[in-house]
């Protein structure tokens, strides 16, 4: 069977996905950089998982239940209220050819590389860099100018860009990068 054909098995964990065993888990990680490597294991976030059940290259069981994409997507949704509007964001992203991976450390939904970039470990060339940060919001959703200031304050000490990604009613992403300006 070729590389393309094999569809892997993950396990639906607490509040991530696992592919267990070495061999799957590089094998996983190599179709474009999904997941982390973790002990002889790959730990997917949920919009990772959904994205490769989408492209049939993932099968998940939750105990020995096998499933569906859409008992898959329910079962985030109960975890993470802002599943929607993040999967579409990252989906919109993959498909553009963007490298997407979660931003959790930078206090925001995703780290975008640039299109072409394969990561590795050691240390990172510039265009390894993260490109921008990305934070998916709904189009009713209201902030504070604190937490707009904190989010570009943030982007500009990793020297990065900073990306609200705003979803509409109709699942319609609009890209707007904030900038600080000093006089």
């Amino acid at each position: 069977m070729k590389k393309d054909e094999i569809t892997y098995e993950a396990e639906f964990m607490e509040t991530e996905v696992v592919v267990w065993g070495e061999k799957e888990s590089k094998e996983v990680y190599d179709i474009g950089c999904y997941g982390k490597e973790k002990d002889g294991r790959l730990i997917l976030s949920f919009c990772e998982a959904l994205h490769l059940m989408e492209r049939k290259k993932l099968k998940i069981k939750k105990g020995k239940k096998k499933l569906s994409k859409k008992d898959f997507y329910e079962e985030a949704v109960k975890i993470d209220k802002e599943f929607p509007h993040k999967y579409v964001v990252y989906k919109d992203l993959r498909e553009r050819g963007f490298l997407v991976r979660t931003g959790f450390k930078f206090g925001t939904h995703f780290r975008v590389y640039e299109r072409g970039v394969k990561l590795k470990k050691g240390p990172k060339s510039k265009k390894e860099h993260t490109k921008w940060i990305v934070h998916a919001i709904p189009e009713k959703f209201t902030f504070s100018y604190a937490e707009m200031s904190r989010a570009v304050r943030l982007a500009q000490n990793i020297r990065t860009h900073l990306i609200w990604a705003v979803v509409d009613n109709e699942s319609d992403v609009t890209y707007y990068e904030i900038i600080r300006i000093t006089p």
